[in-house]
């Protein structure tokens, strides 16, 4: 590619020259642009040639090091941009399409998100990219202005220094792989020890070193190094050879490339300002993290969606909570879920809290019912369970109003938060250890310290507190996690087999806009 980029500016002098009007409209009319409306509005009704040779190999080294984003050069006309025998004016209007589309890419993502997440609501950032470029060409480095549209976020950042770190292994010749086996417990001897180690010391969890005497023993050295690529994986940090932990272990260097591609184009999806104060949920990580201005303040294992059932993605605005909540059962699940539990045992009625109303919304005398002569199709009935330590939403639950009836809640089920895998939910969310939370959240209310909501939980009386700063609340999905820490990237299982349409996406030539 470095040679097609000094065989394009070599040559860029004997193609130069000014190329006629009429010309540069026929390639506007007639080249397959991907920015056509955005390209024809920057050249006007007398188009004119615009790209002198410095800005043109500005140009060239900003698309072909688009690379390193996770996009394809070759999206933004590289080859036709670098070869010697493109015209002049072919070659002028080619340029501002690339810049005009990596512009947009970059800034938006090269994908609508809505074709993607059908629920998405974040607004991306926006600009007007035709005046954007105009000031370019006039006052600075093309490079430089293409540079400053890419998103901000530190964590971008350190996937793209990942996204180059696997490259470099994949083009270095990958790392072995581990052979399936019996489970490999630490002290255990196999001949696979090898393999293990290799593949270690290969994915920067093991310094080299020479192997051990007793090269086939499973030593605490190797133990702790399994340790920190479980932890990476977001696997069980363990310590055992098993076969989810092999499946991660033999995931390829270019499996980890295209993880990392998904999800930088999910960062560029996003705004710059999440809020000064907001909330982020990443549900295939199954966190949860408190924003305060540049710092994380607190991160909080929730519980999220089933596959069949699962979380949706968007952003919307967190405007009250209720303290020990009733929880109005959902009709779906009283029907699916409550009611075959209350045909096999009636008395949970009463043991759980659960009132029975009718259609004219007043309490049934449940003990009158016979529910075997209900299903899922005839259930004339609405449920709800009153506050207490078996209500559904726990003493808590934050709302922020949606088409989803999506919030956050608490959980009476606190046992699940000891799993690595957390998708038991409804699609709701529920948050380990939320008076925690509701205490930031109500802080800026001014008038709610920690001994207040104490307080009020201990009455058991149900209570909406409004919000006097709103808080964002956005539920995203990422499967890989740069930690701001330092300690490298995670790989996160795509529970919900998302990638795949992304990467998909990603790997078609792009829209036209």
């Amino acid at each position: 590619m470095r040679y097609l980029l000094l065989l394009g500016v070599l040559c860029f002098s004997a193609l130069a020259g000014a190329a006629p009007g009429d010309s540069l409209a026929r390639a506007i009319a007639q080249l397959p642009l991907n920015a056509p409306v955005s390209v024809a509005r920057l050249y006007g009704e007398r188009p004119q040639a615009l790209w002198s040779r410095e800005h043109y190999q500005q140009l060239l080294l900003a698309v072909e090091g688009s690379a390193a984003e996770g996009l394809s050069p070759d999206d933004y006309h590289y080859r036709a941009l670098a070869a010697t025998d493109t015209p002049a004016a072919q070659r002028d209007v080619l340029a501002s399409d690339a810049y005009l589309s990596l512009a947009a890419h970059f800034l938006a993502g090269k994908l609508d998100p809505v074709s993607i997440e059908v629920n998405w609501t974040a607004k991306g950032r926006q600009r007007d990219l035709v005046a954007h470029l105009q000031r370019a060409m006039a006052t600075q480095d093309i490079g430089a202005s293409l540079r400053e549209l890419l998103p901000s976020q530190p964590r971008y950042q350190l996937l793209k220094a990942a996204l180059q770190h696997y490259r470099q292994v994949d083009n270095s010749g990958s790392w072995p792989t581990v052979a399936d086996g019996a489970l490999l417990k630490p002290g255990a001897r196999s001949p696979r020890i090898a393999a293990l180690r290799a593949r270690l010391q290969r994915g920067g969890d093991l310094p080299y070193y020479d192997a051990p005497a007793e090269a086939e023993v499973y030593d605490a050295e190797l133990v702790a190094a399994l340790k920190r690529f479980q932890r990476r994986a977001n696997l069980e940090p363990d310590g055992i050879v098993g076969p989810a932990t092999v499946r991660e272990l033999n995931r390829s260097p270019g499996d980890r490339i295209e993880q990392l591609r998904v999800n930088l184009e999910r960062w560029r999806w996003l705004p710059d300002d999440l809020g000064a104060k907001h909330i982020r949920v990443n549900i295939a990580d199954y966190q949860l993290e408190v924003h305060q201005g540049a710092d994380i303040t607190d991160v909080h294992d929730v519980v999220v969606g089933r596959t069949y059932r699962q979380t949706p993605v968007f952003s919307a605005t967190m405007s009250y909570l209720v303290l020990n909540p009733w929880w109005e059962t959902p009709t779906k699940l009283a029907r699916k879920d409550i009611l075959p539990k209350f045909q096999a045992d009636p008395t949970l009625v009463d043991r759980l809290g659960y009132q029975l109303l009718g259609g004219d919304g007043k309490v049934v005398d449940h003990s009158k019912i016979d529910w075997r002569q209900y299903s899922a199709k005839h259930f004339p009935f609405r449920l709800r369970q009153k506050p207490g330590p078996s209500n559904a939403l726990g003493a808590v639950k934050f709302m922020f109003p949606n088409a989803h009836e999506v919030y956050l809640h608490d959980t009476p089920s606190r046992e699940l938060f000891a799993k690595t895998r957390r998708d038991f939910s409804s699609g709701c969310i529920r948050v380990k250890d939320p008076v925690d939370l509701a205490q930031w959240v109500l802080a800026g209310n001014g008038d709610w310290p920690r001994s207040r909501i104490d307080s009020v939980l201990a009455l058991g009386k149900e209570t909406s507190v409004n919000l006097r700063q709103r808080i964002p609340v956005h539920l995203l999905y990422w499967t890989a996690v740069a930690n701001q820490e330092g300690d490298g990237v995670r790989f996160i299982e795509d529970i919900y087999e998302r990638d795949g349409r992304v990467l998909a996406a990603l790997n078609q030539p792009p829209a036209r806009r």
